[in-house]
């Protein structure tokens, strides 16, 4: 590896402003060892700090799969060249809380795996969640060729593009050790009822959180579970709304009893500029 810590995350579309880049920069800068680069592979450079290296994300180079969930545009990432970039690099994804030092995800391992967290959604299946992963750019351009080849067909395969990556990678994926990297709706929030009983707990030990398929750090903090969602109500007003569709969070009303979370306030702690 070079001396030189390479780190890349995407920005496309809406759904995230330059604030989102802005934040996870000094979340970095705050826990790593010097020297390192954020490179942001983005459509949308506007507003985003001077110190991250913007560079154009990549067209997916095929239709984009329909009826499926996964965040396919991230396959570009796999690109047998990637906007000049080499070497190894470890992609965060924007909404993820960085709470200690993140130099071990450098070092652990050899330059050429790769390695994510486990899907904890799926514990028992040999799975990756993509939140963060450190791979050799360029070393497996197949995953990136193949879903060109049948973008619709691999999505209907797999449904998420993690799943795709996950049996894809030739040699095969590795995890980081599990008390790294903790899943916010599993290891911090927990289920119902308990969501509704306590606040999402700190999770002692580990250097980052990851918010996959939701909610959003910069909601929770508020009890919010989407950006829509009215100010926080507190859980009995929670509860009482499952009978009213005009007052859930979800239309249905077993995800509306889902999507409750107390406001997070050691969130803020971390998540700033």
């Amino acid at each position: 590896m070079t001396d030189t810590k390479q780190i890349l995350c995407t920005k496309w579309g809406a759904k995230y402003g330059p604030e989102y880049v802005n934040r996870l920069y000094a979340m970095v800068a705050r826990n790593i060892t010097p020297p390192f680069q954020l490179v942001c592979l983005t459509d949308t450079p506007d507003g985003i700090r001077p110190e991250v290296k913007c560079l154009p994300l990549p067209e997916l180079g095929c239709k984009h799969p329909e009826r499926t969930f996964g965040k396919w545009r991230k396959v570009v990432l796999w690109g047998r060249e990637l906007c000049g970039l080499s070497g190894v690099a470890l992609f965060i994804d924007l909404d993820t809380v960085i709470l200690g030092n993140i130099d071990c995800y450098f070092s652990y391992g050899s330059p050429d795996d790769v390695i994510l967290a486990r899907n904890w959604a799926r514990p028992l299946k040999k799975l990756g969640q993509t939140s963060i992963f450190r791979y050799p750019i360029g070393r497996n351009g197949h995953i990136l060729d193949n879903f060109r080849a049948d973008p619709q067909g691999v999505a209907d395969r797999f449904r998420y593009e993690q799943h795709y990556m996950t049996h894809s990678v030739k040699g095969g994926i590795k995890f980081w050790p599990g008390e790294w990297t903790k899943h916010f709706r599993i290891h911090c929030l927990g289920a119902v009822p308990m969501r509704y009983i306590r606040t999402a707990k700190f999770p002692k030990g580990a250097r980052v959180v990851t918010f996959p398929g939701g909610p959003n750090p910069g909601d929770v903090v508020d009890g919010r579970w989407t950006p829509q969602a009215p100010p926080y109500r507190g859980p009995l007003a929670h509860l009482m709304a499952t009978f009213d569709p005009a007052k859930r969070v979800h239309p249905k009303w077993r995800i509306h009893l889902k999507h409750f979370v107390k406001p997070v306030p050691w969130i803020r702690d971390y998540w700033h500029e």
